[in-house]
C-alpha cells in the first residue's frame, strides 16, 4: 500500500511538472521573444532547474532522510548566514525594490527557499526531541517560535511578507499537532495582529495591495491591474477554454503570467476544467501526503512529511486564491508549475524527501 502511495506521489507531480512545462511556454513565448529575441529562453532556464530538482530529488530519495535530523542544526545556521548575507549590497540582488536573491551569471538562488526547508527540518527535530515538553511555555513552545520569529525577521527585511505568512501557517500548525496549546498559539496570533496592521499598512505598496484586493476597480491601471486582468483571463476562458497558446492576456496584458498569476493563463486556454484539473492533481498530492505522513516509521519523519506537505499546499492555495481573487497579490508561486528556479529546485527536493520517508514506512511496515 506505502508503495502505491509513493508511485502515486510520484505520478502526480510528474503530471505538475508536466503541466508547468506545456504552459511555461505558451505564457512566456511572446514575452520571451519581445524581450530577449528567442521565445525558448523561459522555457529552456526552467528545464535547467528542473533537471538540476530531479538530480537532488534523487539524492534526496536514496539517502536516509534521518540525515537531514543529524545536520538539522547546520542547516538552519547555514539558512540564517544565507539570509543575512543576502542583504549585504553587493552579494545580494535587488530586483523591483525586493532583495531575495544571489546572482551567479545567468543563475539565481533565493535563500528564503532554502530557509524553508530548514526550519521545516529543524522544527521536525525539535519537536522530536522534546516530545514530552512540546506542551511546555518556556521548554517547548518558546524556543520554537522564536526560531521561526528570527528566520521571519530576516525575511521581511528582504521583504517578502507572503513567504513569512506561508512560513508561519506551516510551522504553528505543526506545533499544534504536536501538542503546543492551542491558548499559546490563539495569544501569539492576537499578539501579533497589530504587527502584521502595521508591516502591511505602513508600507505604501503593500497598503496599495490590500485596498486594490477590496475593490480593484478604484485603481484599474495600477494597484488593481493584475487582479483584473487574471479575473478577465481565468473568466474567457469559460468552461473549455480559448485552446492552448491562444490565451489574449499573456500578450503584455497581464504582468508575471508565466510565475505568479500562470493558473489565470491555465484557466483562459484550458478553461474550467482546466483549472479544476490542476486543483484535483494538488488534491490527490494532499492525499497521498497525508498517507506518507500517517504511515512514517517515527516521530521525525511524521512531522518532517507533514510540514513538507503543508509548506507545497499552502504555496498552492495562496497562488490559486491570489489568482481567482480570493487573497491579496502575494507573489507566491504555483509548486512544479510556476517557472522559478528556486521554488521549483525545493519542490522537487521536497518531493524526493516525502519518497525517502514513504519507502522508510514501507520498511518499518
Amino acid at each position: 500500500m506505502v508503495r502505491t502511495t509513493r508511485i502515486n506521489l510520484l505520478t502526480v507531480s510528474v503530471i505538475l511538472v508536466c503541466v508547468g512545462i506545456v504552459m511555461i511556454y505558451s505564457s512566456s513565448s511572446i514575452y520571451a521573444w519581445e524581450r530577449y529575441g528567442d521565445s525558448f529562453y523561459f522555457l529552456r532556464r526552467h528545464l535547467f532547474f528542473l533537471f538540476a530538482g530531479v538530480a537532488l530529488a534523487f539524492l534526496a530519495m536514496i539517502v536516509d532522510y534521518h540525515f537531514l535530523k543529524k545536520h538539522a542544526h547546520h542547516m538552519i545556521w547555514l539558512a540564517l548566514a544565507l539570509l543575512v548575507l543576502v542583504l549585504v549590497p553587493g552579494l545580494g540582488r535587488e530586483v523591483s525594490g525586493a532583495q531575495r536573491w544571489f546572482r551567479f551569471k545567468f543563475i539565481s538562488f533565493q535563500p528564503s527557499e532554502f530557509a524553508n526547508l530548514a526550519l521545516i527540518v529543524y522544527i521536525a527535530d525539535f519537536i522530536s526531541r522534546k516530545e514530552d515538553k512540546i506542551k511546555m511555555l518556556l521548554e517547548g513552545f518558546t524556543p520554537a517560535i522564536c526560531m521561526l520569529g528570527v528566520v521571519a525577521l530576516l525575511i521581511l527585511l528582504q521583504p517578502d511578507l507572503g513567504t513569512v505568512i506561508a512560513l508561519s501557517v506551516v510551522v504553528l500548525t505543526m506545533l499544534f499537532i504536536a501538542g503546543a496549546r492551542g491558548k499559546y498559539i490563539l495569544n501569539l496570533i492576537l499578539c501579533s495582529l497589530p504587527a502584521l496592521y502595521f508591516l502591511v499598512f505602513s508600507v505604501p505598496y503593500r497598503r496599495a495591495r490590500i485596498l486594490a484586493f477590496l475593490n480593484p476597480w478604484l485603481d484599474p491601471k495600477g494597484m488593481g491591474f493584475q487582479i483584473i486582468q487574471s479575473q478577465i483571463a481565468i473568466g474567457s476562458g469559460g468552461v473549455f477554454g480559448r485552446g492552448l497558446g491562444h490565451s489574449q492576456q499573456k500578450l503584455f496584458y497581464l504582468p508575471a503570467a508565466h510565475t505568479d498569476f500562470i493558473f489565470s493563463i491555465i484557466g483562459e486556454e484550458l478553461g474550467l476544467l482546466g483549472n479544476l484539473g490542476v486543483i484535483v492533481l494538488f488534491l490527490i498530492f494532499i492525499q497521498q501526503g497525508l498517507k506518507i505522513i500517517k504511515n512514517a516509521q517515527d516521530r521525525f519523519g511524521y512531522f518532517l512529511a507533514l510540514g513538507l506537505v503543508l509548506m507545497i499546499s499552502v504555496k498552492a492555495i495562496i497562488n490559486i486564491g491570489v489568482s481567482c481573487g480570493i487573497f491579496p497579490t502575494k507573489g507566491l508561486p504555483l509548486p512544479f508549475i510556476s517557472y522559478g528556479g528556486s521554488s521549483l529546485i525545493f519542490d522537487m527536493v521536497s518531493l524526493g524527501i516525502l519518497i525517502n520517508i514513504a519507502r522508510g514506512g514501507e520498511e518499518y511496515s
